[in-house]
């Protein structure tokens, strides 16, 4: 799942770096979760090297939780009926991925340049 927004981000052509997030900080019904950051220069403080990151994406494994909310049910190999364990990812939240498109692709003018990736999607090179 995480190879879907590490694929788009590379093609959009922005920095990112990929987070597992530790059991402290997830909620009861994820057995895992990853937090995808996309380099954000706005957010960047040289005093701090930790800073300049934005979360854009997420992924998690969950355990039965939307399964049973969907009723969502398997039959093991002894034929006992179980939930299923299920996977969320948000492969592009638009509002969160705009930002560090908008703050990599600005050019001194104010004008942004348009990522190859979305130019056939946008019909031009350059927005002003």
């Amino acid at each position: 799942m995480l190879g879907y927004s590490e694929s788009l981000l590379q093609r959009l052509g922005l920095a990112y770096r990929v987070i597992q997030c530790c059991t402290g900080d997830i909620g009861v019904k994820n057995a895992a979760m990853f937090d995808i950051e996309s380099w954000m220069p706005s957010r960047f403080d040289a005093k701090d090297d930790a800073t300049g990151y934005g979360e854009t994406h997420s992924a998690s494994r969950l355990y039965e939780f939307q399964a049973r909310r969907l009723n969502l049910r398997y039959k093991d190999k002894e034929g006992k009926i179980r939930f299923c364990h299920t996977l969320n990812n948000t492969v592009v939240a638009s509002p969160r991925v705009l930002i560090p498109i908008l703050e990599n692709y600005q050019n001194e003018d104010g004008s942004v340049t348009v990522p190859e990736a979305l130019r056939a999607y946008m019909g031009r090179e350059r927005i002003g």
